[in-house]
């Protein structure tokens, strides 16, 4: 089997896991609130705000299972490209219909793993005002409950030795909330259906984005 048709590694994103912990808990402070809401087994998908590159490697160090996260082709460059493959995540070619992620992704549901998203498609306020309909598709197709997740404080202040990232040591917030069923019950994966499911799924990520605002005092 070639590279390129190799399935994500449950064990890299385990691996994966062990490198976030240490460098997100060793450079930063993370608080994580509700994290006993991502159920312990099974198919699941976190819904992640995106403000911030620091995010995703962010949850990857606090969520309490590995996640394999579907990131832009365009992070697959140079050295990061095996390595970012080595630890489980997922490449995603976002300007078309990319059969292969796809298919990563649905695997990684289907093996019982965790798909991490950032639903607004690319970094912007953060604020799930936008929202892709990959996300819903993946939820209907797969059935996996949506666990929505607030990363807050990777962009209230920049470190003054590297200002691409916060502070040195400072307080990222992670907050989890309840997981939901994104589809109606009925299984349909209409146009219309995910049109509906964009719009639930939008609901639950932007009440709960509020909700940890308020919880986290940013």
């Amino acid at each position: 089997m070639t590279e390129s048709a190799k399935a994500p590694s449950p064990a890299g994103a385990a691996v994966g896991r062990r490198i976030g912990i240490g460098l997100m808990y060793g450079l930063w402070k993370p608080r994580v609130l509700g994290a006993w809401r991502v159920p312990s087994a099974g198919p699941v998908i976190l819904a992640v705000n995106h403000a911030h590159g620091l995010d995703g490697p962010m949850l990857m160090g606090t969520a309490p299972r590995p996640v394999h996260f579907l990131i832009k082709k365009e992070a697959f460059v140079g050295p990061l490209d095996p390595f970012l493959r080595g630890i489980g995540q997922l490449k995603v070619d976002r300007s078309t219909a990319d059969r292969k992620a796809i298919t990563d992704a649905l695997g990684v549901l289907e093996n019982g793993g965790v798909l991490g998203i950032f639903p607004e498609g690319t970094r912007g306020e953060g604020d799930f005002a936008s929202l892709r309909a990959g996300l819903a598709y993946f939820a209907v197709r797969s059935g996996a409950p949506v666990v929505p997740v607030a990363v807050l404080g990777s962009t209230d202040r920049r470190s003054r030795l590297t200002p691409v990232v916060p502070p040195l040591r400072g307080r990222v917030d992670v907050v989890f909330g309840d997981g939901f069923a994104a589809g109606d019950g009925s299984g349909r994966r209409t146009r219309k259906a995910l049109d509906e499911a964009t719009v639930r799924i939008q609901e639950r990520l932007t009440a709960h984005l509020a909700e940890a605002r308020r919880l986290t005092g940013r």
